[in-house]
């Protein structure tokens, strides 16, 4: 009765671990050049992500379904900020896109629930869009200096700690 809602809660879920993955990816790419602000910004998409996941799977399984753990895409290995935020960007258009499109889709299945969700984690992805696209705008904004702030702040913050810098 709901396999294409299933069919579709997978399709999802395969993106959300893939963003997780490509977000986690550049958290650490980001903390290692000293961004702190986007490190965090990427680790707080990537932990939102994993709720997506998870309200994914609990539907999934509401429906009888077997949630397929897979990410679509491998991790895309960019380590200029520019382009992370760029793909990021993208991520998060696509998602609402796909999302508009599967709430429909289960409307028309007689899926009122699984629409539901689909609409609420739309919100989601769009306020990610928005983090991204300001992110992108301080950097066209300030240029390189967005970034070295970013750097320097965690000198002096490591500096007035007494920290070593991680290896």
């Amino acid at each position: 009765m709901h396999e294409k809602s299933i069919e579709i809660l997978n399709k999802a879920i395969a993106d959300e671990m893939t963003a997780v993955h490509q977000y986690m990816y550049f958290h650490f790419h980001c903390d290692d050049q000293g961004y702190d602000l986007l490190a965090s910004l990427f680790l707080k998409t990537a932990m939102e992500e994993m709720v997506h996941i998870e309200r994914l799977a609990e539907r999934n399984l509401f429906l009888k379904g077997e949630v397929e753990m897979a990410a679509s895409q491998a991790v895309q290995k960019i380590h200029d900020v520019g382009a992370m935020l760029t793909l990021a960007q993208h991520m998060e258009e696509t998602s609402v896109l796909d999302y508009n499109r599967f709430a429909n889709e289960c409307a028309q299945n007689a899926d009122s629930n699984t629409k539901k969700l689909f609409e609420d984690l739309v919100n989601d992805e769009e306020r990610h869009y928005d983090q991204y696209d300001i992110e992108m705008e301080n950097i066209k904004k300030f240029g390189e200096s967005y970034l070295a702030l970013q750097s320097i702040e965690r000198s002096r913050t490591n500096a007035a700690a007494g920290a070593s810098p991680a290896m």
